[in-house]
């Protein structure tokens, strides 16, 4: 591995990315026979400023760094990328950069500045490559897995590996190799495992139930769940209400059609039946772009605000659908 590399990782797909900066980390282990000094930054929370004299300072305590900085879609500023930029046009010698982002492009500064073989863009996998992601997990596990059971897990995961390989190794705690998975398995022992998560919060913020709501936000953080990590997977709800939207208004509605969109179960299609009953197509576009502004917000304002945005965030989504304060439920 070259030393002074930088490198532009781009889009949605968290697991992929993180094993990319796994297989950089493990060969500079193996090139300077010690683990590199890590940090990690996001651009909008510490000034990029300091993020750049980190870089230009150089290792203090081992042989080379691995830096990543995320969230850098945030960098819009002509004077804050042309700074970056400029570290990247001759990066220190024993530093390894990462610029991280789930978009799918970078400010053309930035994008200019890497060397084309250095950026890469982490799709979301496609429906088939989602069920043989699922289908060789268990597989190189020594577990047998039948279609219907692949099919459940995809309809409750959020659609990244990182969360596939969480949820399908908290499955394996509770089936034996010698057993065979089917969807009830899957439907009982994740929803009996998971108790309250991103989908359970998204099934209460449908109901219009802000104190609910409020609970599992508090179970969730208790539990050091990231707020980023919430936004994420109330994310992935609502664009996939978005889909269940337009499949039941184009008359074209079937268990086949539900299927192909990730929802073929009925127990999954009813939380997303409830959740159309308050929030229309608009609503919905309303609800990605609020989640999107606080997503940027909590990034910037620090960890000291991200309980309250968080509480000004989910009274504003629930709100969303122009429900008054008599009509959200307080039981």
């Amino acid at each position: 591995m070259a030393q002074g590399k930088c490198l532009l990782f781009l889009g949605p797909e968290i697991g992929e990315r993180q094993d990319a900066v796994q297989e950089i980390r493990a060969a500079m282990h193996k090139q300077y026979g010690t683990p590199p000094e890590e940090q990690s930054f996001y651009a909008g929370e510490t000034p990029l400023g300091d993020i750049v004299s980190v870089l230009r300072n150089g290792c203090l305590f081992s042989d080379a760094r691995l830096i990543q900085i995320k969230n850098i879609e945030s960098l819009k500023k002509k004077e804050e990328t042309e700074l970056l930029a400029s570290y990247m046009e001759s990066p220190q010698e024993d530093t390894v950069l990462i610029l991280v982002s789930e978009q799918t492009s970078a400010d053309k500064r930035l994008e200019k500045a890497v060397p084309p073989n250095n950026k890469r863009i982490f799709w979301e996998l496609f429906e088939n490559r989602k069920a043989e992601w699922v289908s060789g997990f268990f597989r190189r596990e020594g577990y047998t897995i039948e279609e219907d059971g692949i099919e459940a897990i995809l309809e409750m995961v959020e659609n990244n590996t990182d969360a596939l390989r969480r949820e399908c190794s908290r499955l394996m705690l509770f089936l034996g190799k010698d057993s065979v998975i089917r969807g009830e398995d899957v439907e009982q022992w994740l929803s009996h495992s998971r108790e309250e998560s991103a989908f359970t919060l998204f099934a209460r913020i449908s109901e219009g139930n802000l104190e609910k709501s409020l609970e599992i936000l508090r179970t969730l953080l208790a539990a050091k769940e990231s707020p980023q990590a919430i936004l994420a997977g109330l994310s992935w709800c609502f664009h996939k209400l978005r889909d269940y939207l337009l499949l039941t208004q184009s008359g074209m509605a079937n268990d086949f059609e539900y299927k192909k969109i990730g929802l073929g179960s009925s127990r999954v299609r009813k939380d997303y039946s409830q959740a159309a009953r308050r929030y229309s197509l608009y609503c919905v576009d309303r609800c990605i772009a609020l989640l999107a502004e606080f997503d940027i917000l909590i990034r910037s304002g620090g960890t000291a605000l991200e309980h309250i945005l968080l509480d000004v965030f989910l009274y504003k989504i629930i709100l969303v659908p122009g429900t008054s304060l008599e009509k959200v439920h307080y039981y």
